[in-house]
């Protein structure tokens, strides 16, 4: 299994610890939010991850090296600056991902999940498999709601969940740019797309979980044990 950690992105929400430090490499009790996935990414067997950067990618270089003390290969997929937002890094990455599913987690994310419980595998006819948790504060209305194990589009009325920025994808979901170019790409059209052609699936994850937004998110992680 290979995996890719977005960490490309500016974090102007942040501002202004990260017009020094890249948001990723911000700590949690003395620890970067990357160094925990990578961590965890170790603990279940990976042995190569891609990191996309642009914003100071060069202090997250420096700060993770080739990843030899995670037990791991770290591969660096740098980006124009500004960056080419969440699709349009994976894509830029693909020729380091290689021709089977591999996991995506976001480098912002703070979670007790175990990643021991990451999908391993897709069933036939489906081109990712997403987790979703339960509503933070910060985002009420949602992304998506869950019907029968595959993703849907939360309709008014229903019950709904907030996309955990990690899961499991399918280089076919990208099929049609070219791997490796640069292109300005969000993700949320695609997996709009593939919700409503049942080609998601979609499971809602109960742990612990922070979309690490704000400085004051960040501070209240300072006191997880």
């Amino acid at each position: 299994m290979r995996a890719m950690i977005l960490a490309a992105g500016r974090g102007e929400r942040m501002r202004p610890l990260t017009d020094t430090t890249p948001k990723p490499l911000l700590e949690v009790n003395g620890k970067a939010l990357i160094e925990y996935h990578l961590e965890q990414l170790a603990e279940q067997g990976v042995e190569s991850v891609v990191i996309n950067h642009a914003w100071l990618g060069e202090k997250i270089e420096a700060r993770l090296g080739n990843g030899r003390r995670f037990g791991l290969n770290i591969v660096y997929s740098a980006e124009p600056s500004g960056g080419l937002e969440t699709a349009g890094g994976i894509i830029r990455a693909l020729p380091y991902l290689g021709t089977e599913p591999f996991w995506v987690i976001n480098g912002d994310i703070f979670t007790d999940f175990d990643f021991a419980q990451l999908p391993q595998q897709l069933s036939a006819g489906h081109l990712a498999h997403l987790l979703l948790t339960q509503n933070p504060p910060h985002n009420r209305q949602g992304d998506f709601t869950v019907n029968n194990g595959l993703l849907q589009r939360a309709e008014a009325g229903e019950t709904s969940y907030t996309y955990t920025g990690m899961g499991l994808y399918s280089p076919e979901m990208f099929s049609m740019y070219n791997a490796g170019s640069e292109q300005f790409v969000r993700l949320r059209p695609f997996l709009d797309a593939g919700a409503q052609q049942q080609q998601l699936a979609a499971t809602i994850i109960d742990a612990a979980w922070t979309d690490v937004g704000t400085p004051e998110r960040l501070a209240e992680l300072q006191e997880y044990p």
